[in-house]
C-alpha cells in the first residue's frame, strides 16, 4: 500500500532516538525522549485550505522537526508513520 496524503497534508517517519548521550551513557527504552525529528515520506499537493492558498515547502526526504504530539498515527506494512499538517512543520534539518 501506498500513503497519499491530501490538501496540506505531509506524511512523516520518525527517526530513532540516540542511543547514547554525548558522554557515551547508553539509554533504555524508557529513558529515550519521544522522537521528534522525522523523515518527509510523502507530500500533499496544497492548493486552497481553510479558504488560504497554501504551497507545499518541504519535499519527500527532507528531514523535519514537527511538533511533538501533533498529527495522526498511522501504521501500515508493519511501519508506523504520522500524518501532520505542514504548518505542524517547525524546521528543516540541514
Amino acid at each position: 500500500m501506498k500513503l497519499k496524503p491530501l490538501a496540506d497534508r505531509v506524511v512523516v517517519k520518525m527517526v530513532e532516538a540516540e542511543e547514547k548521550t554525548k558522554s557515551g551513557l547508553i539509554l533504555t527504552g524508557s529513558a529515550k525522549e519521544k522522537p521528534e525529528v522525522a523523515e518527509v515520506v510523502a507530500v500533499g499537493p496544497g492548493g486552497m485550505v481553510d479558504g488560504k492558498e497554501v504551497k507545499m515547502t518541504v519535499k519527500k526526504g527532507d528531514k523535519v522537526i514537527t511538533s511533538k504530539y501533533s498529527g495522526t498515527e498511522v501504521k501500515m506494512d508493519g511501519q508506523e508513520y504520522n500524518i501532520v499538517r505542514q504548518s505542524d512543520i517547525l524546521a528543516i534539518v540541514e
